[in-house]
C-alpha cells in the first residue's frame, strides 16, 4: 500500500480562504519539486511558491512544506499545500497530482499509514478519530488523553508482567528436576492474579468511556398531555415535537441532540403512558416503555399537584410540570413550567450533574470502544484459566493467549482483520 503515494484535502469542503492539502508517499519529493517549478523548498519551512502544472501554466500561489520522512505524521516522505481555498483551486490541484501519478487517499488512511509505520499504536489512532469526532469539550478531553498514550502504556504495562511471569513458567517446563524452590510458582501465581485483578477493576467503569465518546440516552415519559413535548422543546431550544392538547398526538419516539454537563445527550420525547385500544398508539406505548427501559436516565413527569406512580424507581427524575397553573407535585419532584421557565434552570443542573456522574473517571483513561472490552474480557478469562491450569503447558499456553488479546487492543498482534473496519470511520485527509 505504501509504494503509491496519495494526496487528499485535509481541510474542510467549500469555500474558505485557505484549503490544505496533504501529500504522502514516496514520489512526494518528485511530484513537489515538480510543482514548485524544479526545486524543492527548505524542509520543514513555509515556502510562498507558485504552483504549476505538466503544461506550465500557473495553478495557484500557495504557501508549500516539504517535510521528508521518516519524522511525518505518516512515517513517509509528505508535504503539505496551504492554497487559496476556492473549488477551481482545489479542482485544478486535484487534476495536477492525479495526473502526475498520485492517488487519491481511502478514508483514514493517512492515519493507518501511520501505525502501519509504527508512529501511532491502534489505541492512539482511534483517539485521533474520536478527537476530531468530539463534539463537547468533556469529549475532547477524553480523546485527548488516549492521544497522549497513557491507555496504551497501561495495556502495554499489564503485557510486560505478563510476559515475565511467562518466563518463568517456562523455566518450571523446560527445566522440571531442577527442583526450583516453591516459590518461583507462588510469585508466578501472586503476578497473575495482580495483573487479572487490574484488569477485572478497569472494566468495572459501568461504560463512562463508551458513554462519554458515544453520547447517553434520557428518555421522557409520563402521562398523555402531561408536557413531555412541550419539555423536550425547551430543553433543545427548537421546535422537536408538536404540541398539541389532543391526548395521544406523540405516536413515535423523537429525538434531539443536547449537551449536558459537556456530555451530549440524546433526549427522547416518547408516546403518553396509557391503556388505549388505538394499535398505532398502543405500539407508541409499547416504543415507550422500551425506550425507558434501555435509556442511561428517565425523566418522568406528571403534573403538579399529581402523586407521582407507586412504582416509580429511585433513579428517575421526578418532575412536576406546569407549574405556572399551581399546584405543588409530589415530594421529591423537580417543581417547573417548560412555558414560562420557572424551574427549568434547576432541572438543567440536574440532568447535567446526572451526565457528569455517568462519564467522570479518576485514574488511567477510560475503555472507549467495545473491541478493547471483549479482548480485556478474554484475556481475563484466560488468566483465570491460566490460574487453575491441571499442567505447566497449558498455563503457559493460556498466558500467551492473553497477551496476544492484550496486544490485538493496541494493534501490535492479529489486527488485519479488524484495520478495515477501523480506519473506514476515518474522514478522507486524515
Amino acid at each position: 500500500m505504501t509504494a503509491e503515494t496519495i494526496f487528499a484535502l485535509a481541510s474542510g469542503a467549500g469555500r474558505a480562504a485557505i484549503a490544505v492539502m496533504r501529500i504522502s508517499g514516496p514520489r512526494t519529493a518528485a511530484v513537489l519539486a515538480a510543482l514548485c517549478g524544479g526545486a524543492l523548498p527548505p524542509p520543514r519551512q513555509a515556502s510562498l511558491r507558485r504552483l504549476r502544472d505538466g503544461k506550465d501554466g500557473t495553478l495557484d500561489r500557495a504557501l508549500v512544506l516539504w517535510l521528508p520522512g521518516p519524522r511525518t505524521y505518516t512515517g513517509e516522505d509528505a508535504a503539505e499545500l496551504h492554497l487559496h481555498g476556492g473549488r477551481a483551486v482545489i479542482e485544478a490541484v486535484a487534476h495536477a497530482l492525479a495526473e502526475a501519478g498520485l492517488r487519491p487517499a481511502e478514508p483514514g488512511e493517512f492515519t493507518r499509514r501511520a501505525f502501519l509505520n509504527g508512529r501511532l499504536d491502534l489505541i492512539e489512532a482511534e483517539a485521533i478519530n474520536d478527537l476530531i469526532e468530539a463534539e463537547t469539550d468533556a469529549q475532547r478531553r477524553q480523546a485527548l488523553r488516549q492521544l497522549d498514550g497513557a491507555l496504551g502504556a497501561l495495556y502495554r504495562g499489564w503485557s510486560d508482567r505478563l510476559r515475565t511471569v511467562l518466563a518463568h513458567q517456562e523455566a518450571l517446563i523446560d527445566f522440571p528436576d531442577e527442583d526450583l524452590p516453591p516459590e518461583v510458582d507462588a510469585a508466578l501465581l501472586a503476578t497473575l492474579r495482580a495483573v487479572r485483578d487490574d484488569i477485572r477493576r478497569h472494566l468495572d467503569d459501568a461504560g463512562r468511556g463508551e458513554k462519554l465518546r458515544e453520547g447517553l440516552h434520557f428518555a421522557i415519559t409520563g402521562a398523555p398531555n402531561v408536557g413531555k413535548s412541550t419539555l423536550i422543546n425547551a430543553l433543545a431550544e427548537r421546535d422537536v415535537a408538536i404540541v398539541s392538547d389532543i391526548p395521544g398526538t406523540t405516536r413515535d419516539v423523537l429525538e434531539a441532540r443536547v449537551v449536558l454537563g459537556g456530555v451530549p445527550v440524546t433526549l427522547a420525547d416518547t408516546a403518553g403512558l396509557r391503556q388505549t385500544e388505538d394499535a398505532i398508539e398502543a405500539e407508541g406505548v409499547r416504543r415507550a416503555r422500551a425506550r425507558a427501559r434501555d435509556a442511561d436516565l428517565v425523566i418522568h413527569l406528571v403534573e403538579a399537584g399529581a402523586n407521582a406512580p407507586a412504582d416509580l424507581p429511585a433513579s428517575h427524575v421526578l418532575v412536576a410540570t406546569k407549574a405556572d397553573l399551581g399546584g405543588n407535585g409530589p415530594d421529591g419532584a423537580l417543581r417547573i413550567s417548560a412555558r414560562s421557565g420557572e424551574g427549568m434552570d434547576g432541572l438543567r443542573d440536574r440532568l447535567a450533574q446526572a451526565a457528569r456522574a455517568m462519564t467522570e473517571t479518576d485514574g488511567p483513561p477510560p475503555l472507549t470502544r467495545a473491541r478493547h472490552r471483549a479482548a480485556l474480557l478474554a484475556a481475563a478469562a484466560l488468566l483465570d484459566a491460566a490460574e487453575t491450569a491441571a499442567l505447566p503447558e497449558l498455563r503457559g499456553e493460556d498466558l500467551r493467549l492473553a497477551m496476544r488479546e492484550l496486544g490485538r487492543i493496541t494493534g501490535h498482534v492479529g489486527v488485519e482483520d479488524l484495520l478495515d473496519t477501523i480506519f473506514s470511520a476515518f474522514c478522507i485527509g486524515k
